[in-house]
């Protein structure tokens, strides 16, 4: 009598959220080291939100040796920010890969990304003002972190509604703000507190990327009420083909640009351009992006119409 049939190994493709939305260093070099972590945890029987604990951790350790002016800190502390953005992908793959995501989760795993981004913003901010800087550097700061928060957030949403219409529809995918609210009204204060905190951070989340992408949300909305069941195979072909060649500049607004452009000012002696880089460049591509999109579902609506009535 045969054996039983042995079970596949996971690759590490099998961790992907897609292929079409990593950039080249995530899979040629975070996913592959986040995919050996995420087994590492798997077999220590670490879940997920232990892993975001830790990547917020040493992120946030990362973000305090940018205070110091001696570079050899400073490499260290770039070490770390690797490490961290390396856990940061293992605790989604270590998720996929053992079936226990879920939205609380993803909000935790956002939480991490931006405390670990505030420590960087504080730290750059103390190391110009100790060094004799005026305390203006405080306003540019603030200033550079808001813009941080609105790229980061339409990048991923962004990227979210590509997952959504191309790669299957899923409400974590792409969320709504009305889901959300409902939601948040059914938990207590008293039962629930910590969850309903991290909901309610995340419905202000939402409802900024609704309010940013406003067509493409009005696009999920239109979608949703002509097709509750299933999206049709040739929306998600016109989908992906408007959406797709936008996303690599997506990407650079995400965590992999800044980084990159951190870590050159760092050597260069000049961290504190990193908040103008926020503000002028970084900036105009957003601006340039949700222009893009813009036009990109009100193409796809007007097609829509077109196929649903045609004259």
């Amino acid at each position: 009598m045969p054996g039983p049939i042995a079970q596949a190994a996971p690759t590490v493709e099998a961790t992907y959220k897609a292929r079409e939305t990593e950039g080249f260093l995530d899979l040629h070099f975070y996913r592959p080291v986040g995919f050996w972590l995420a087994q590492l945890f798997a077999k220590l029987n670490i879940a997920p939100t232990g892993v975001t604990f830790l990547g917020g951790l040493v992120g946030i350790i990362a973000g305090h040796l940018y205070f110091y002016r001696d570079l050899r800190v400073n490499v260290a502390g770039m070490m770390l920010h690797i490490f961290a953005n390396a856990l940061d992908n293992a605790d989604g793959q270590l998720a996929r890969l053992t079936g226990k995501g879920s939205r609380e989760g993803r909000i935790l795993d956002g939480v991490a990304d931006y405390l670990v981004f505030v420590s960087v913003y504080v730290h750059l901010t103390l190391r110009y003002f100790v060094g004799g800087g005026s305390p203006a550097i405080c306003l540019l700061a603030v200033a550079a972190a808001i813009s941080h928060g609105l790229q980061a957030g339409a990048a991923d949403y962004y990227r979210n509604a590509f997952l959504y219409f191309v790669n299957g529809r899923s409400r974590m995918d792409l969320d709504s703000f009305s889901d959300l609210r409902s939601n948040y009204g059914e938990l207590s204060w008293r039962r629930q507190p910590l969850r309903k905190l991290l909901l309610a951070l995340y419905c202000n989340y939402t409802r900024q990327q609704e309010m940013l992408l406003s067509h493409l949300n009005s696009l999920r909305d239109a979608v949703e009420r002509l097709f509750p069941n299933e999206i049709p195979v040739w929306l998600k072909t016109d989908y992906r083909a408007c959406a797709q060649p936008a996303l690599r500049s997506w990407r650079l607004l995400m965590a992999n640009t800044r980084m990159f452009i951190l870590f050159v000012l760092l050597f260069v002696g000049q961290p504190i351009w990193y908040f103008w880089a926020e503000l002028i460049p970084l900036n105009l591509l957003l601006v340039y992006l949700v222009l893009r999109q813009k036009r990109m579902c009100r193409s796809l609506l007007q097609q829509l119409t077109t196929r649903l009535n045609p004259a």
